[in-house]
Parts: C-alpha cells; structure tokens; sequence
C-alpha cells in the first residue's frame, strides 16, 4: 500500500488480535486510588507495584510476547530504556495513562517528571530529523511547539503501557520514541533513518551516568545489600538496590 498509505493501525496487533501497546499490566489505577486514600507509601508502595493476580491467570488477555518482556524485566535490573515506534516525530514521557480515567488527554507527570523530560529532549535536540530547521509536520500535530517532546498522557491515553509499567513495576526509566513519519519506510530510505538516529540513541544510552549511583553496604560486612529501598527527599517514588 505505500509508505505514506498504510494507515496507523496496520500492523499494530499480534496474529492472536493483541494490541502489545496496551497489554502491560495497569498498575496506574491502583497505585492513584492509593493516593487518594492517603496509604502511599506506607501501606501501599510508590514502586516496585506487584502484578494484580487476575493478569498472571492462563486465561488472562496477554501476549506471550508480553510475558516474555516482563519475565526478562524481572530478571535484569534495567535502569533506562526506550521503545521504538513510527508514524509520528516526537518524544513521550510518562505516564501515558491519564489520571481521570474518562479523559482522553491529560497531563499526567510522574514523581520524576524533570527526569523524564530530560530524558525525552536528549533524543528529540540529537534527533537529525526532529531537529531539523526544514522538517515537516507529520500529520496535524505540531510537537515542535513543545521541542518534540509531550507527555504521554497529554497525547493520547494509553491504560497498560510498557513506559508506565516499567516505571511502576522495576526500576527501569523507559520513554517512547516516534522516529519517523512513516511507519513503513521503504529499504532505500533505512540508512537515512539509521543516520537521523544514531546519535540519539548514543546520547540516550549515556543518560545512565547521571544521578547518584553506588553500592548500599552493609556497615559491618561491607557486604551488597540486596533490595535496599532508596528514597529522596521530595520525590514520591523510590527505587531499589
């Protein structure tokens, strides 16, 4: 069909009818209702959010795709991530779940929303592409308003995203990335793309350097000291050895 003609939902859901983009636990819902009745953090948690039991039943609407991401999620202590994505030039940051539930658009930062923003502007001011003083909208969204970034929610709302589950569930930072306009580039316009991104994902991969980072000992053993809870002072959300 083209480049330009496919439309955004092509090929966005699995063989089984799955649409992988919102097939993340929603741990949003869970973590706000707990804020609301005032038992973050100390009878409800501002991170590591467990799984809700119905979502890790057999016969549960998830991917083994999805399964499969979370399981290597759990495994490894990813700090940093991105996902790659088309049809769009712009960096979102979460969430990408808006707060009030009937909205479709909302800005709904994280407790890391300055983080997060920076993250997302590293990749949108090395982008060639986004950068670009003679780059064109498109479709009718005009992100070069905001420097190529937006909140996610504020875009569009997404319940179940990769981005907020990884924000909620593990350590790990992780924004989307809409690299191009068109979702099906053809093969002689790939180097291009690979050009307009390799430096951005160069610098974002550097963003792991910044911040506080170190070892929590035991004072006595010096011995590591698995799953100490870090917290800071004004941010309600901490992270874990």
């Amino acid at each position: 069909q083209g480049s330009e003609l496919s439309g955004w939902a092509m090929g966005r859901w699995t063989y089984e009818g799955i649409d992988l983009n919102h097939n993340f636990a929603d741990l949003n819902t869970a973590l706000w209702d707990a804020e609301d009745n005032d038992l973050v953090p100390h009878e409800f948690p501002n991170h590591y959010i467990p799984i809700p039991e119905y979502y890790t039943f057999a016969n549960a609407t998830v991917a083994p795709e999805t399964r499969a991401v979370i399981d290597w999620m759990q495994r490894y202590p990813f700090v940093l991530s991105a996902n790659l994505h088309g049809g769009e030039l712009v960096v979102t940051y979460p969430f990408d779940m808006t707060r009030t539930y009937w909205k479709a658009q909302e800005l709904t930062p994280t407790a890391d929303d300055g983080v997060f923003r920076w993250l997302a502007t590293v990749y949108a001011t090395s982008n060639l592409a986004m950068a670009s003083e003679e780059r064109r909208l498109c479709h009718y969204d005009d992100f070069t308003r905001f420097g190529n970034i937006i909140n996610g929610a504020n875009w569009h709302t997404v319940p179940g995203s990769m981005n907020d589950f990884s924000y909620l569930h593990t350590n790990c930072f992780e924004i989307t990335v809409e690299l191009s306009c068109d979702k099906f580039p053809h093969a002689s316009e790939l180097p291009a793309e690979w050009e307009n991104n390799r430096e951005s994902l160069l610098l974002y991969m550097e963003q792991v350097h910044r911040g506080i980072k170190g070892v929590v000992r035991d004072r006595d053993t010096e011995q590591g000291i698995a799953n100490a809870i870090i917290s800071v002072d004004g941010i309600n959300h901490d992270v874990r050895t």
